[in-house]
């Protein structure tokens, strides 16, 4: 397991309206005991996290912070503007997790990867991470970074298991960070999911979320916006999923990727 203190549940924060909502969403998920928040440049919240952090009762000290370089924000000079952008924009000294968001658009390895080991080395970021890469380029970057590389986020859930990548995380003690761990809702309706969930009188939320949790190496960062919800998904920590409970759902057949834009890495 890294040694890295990312907290193994975050909250998801993308949205395509009323950014502003960020702001309570944040005050809200820290008062349910939520210390990992996601964003990312192309969520266009980064300032409401950080307000929502700031005004808050709880130590920046507390708070796993991380955002991601969006795809045409990658060319070596770009990353550095736009990486030291973030940071004020979140109001920290320091990003405890800067991501690729995908390598795709103006990604380089050698630029990017450049870029990425400065920021690191000038303290605007503690850890470096990728995200929606193939075991193939996850190689190609280790073999340019400096840094090592503590986390590799990818859409997992029920219906997407990503064995393959897990078991690189596991390899390569890193953090894989499951987005989208829910499938938008999807793993719901799955016979198995809500089969386990009867039985631990839990939501099938919080029984896909434990599954994830159950996994070495593996963090989630659910989307929610409501205290409910909130609730749901982070009583997954204390949720203990027995060897039958988890082979169940390891076996479920049907597959759905959620997000697969033409330029995905594995198109």
């Amino acid at each position: 397991m890294p040694t890295d203190a990312l907290p193994p549940i975050g909250l998801g924060t993308y949205s395509d309206d009323d950014r502003e909502q960020w702001r309570d969403n944040v005050a809200t998920a820290l008062e349910e005991g939520y210390r990992h928040f996601d964003t990312a440049q192309d969520y266009d919240n980064e300032t409401y996290i950080g307000e929502g952090i700031a005004d808050a009762a709880v130590d920046r000290e507390e708070v796993y912070l991380a955002t991601k370089l969006a795809p045409g924000n990658l060319a070596y000079e770009d990353a550095l503007e736009t990486a030291a952008a973030s940071r004020d924009r979140l109001g920290v000294d320091t990003i405890d997790l800067l991501y690729v968001h995908w390598p795709a658009d103006s990604y380089d390895p050698d630029e990017t990867l450049r870029a990425l080991d400065e920021l690191c080395d000038e303290g605007v970021v503690r850890h470096v991470g990728l995200s929606n890469f193939t075991p193939e380029l996850l190689d190609e970057a280790r073999d340019y970074l400096d840094a090592p590389v503590a986390a590799h986020q990818v859409e997992c859930h029920p219906l997407l298991q990503q064995d393959e990548l897990r078991a690189y995380a596991r390899e390569h003690d890193h953090w894989l960070v499951a987005y989208s761990p829910l499938a938008q809702g999807e793993v719901f309706d799955v016979p198995a999911v809500r089969e386990v969930a009867e039985k631990h009188d839990a939501t099938p939320a919080t029984v896909s979320l434990a599954w994830l949790l159950s996994k070495d190496n593996v963090a989630v960062v659910p989307k929610a916006s409501g205290r409910e919800h909130m609730r749901q998904n982070i009583a997954a920590r204390d949720l203990e999923l027995d060897d039958e409970d988890v082979a169940r759902i390891d076996d479920i057949e049907r597959e759905h990727r959620v997000f697969d834009p033409a330029f995905g890495p594995w198109n």
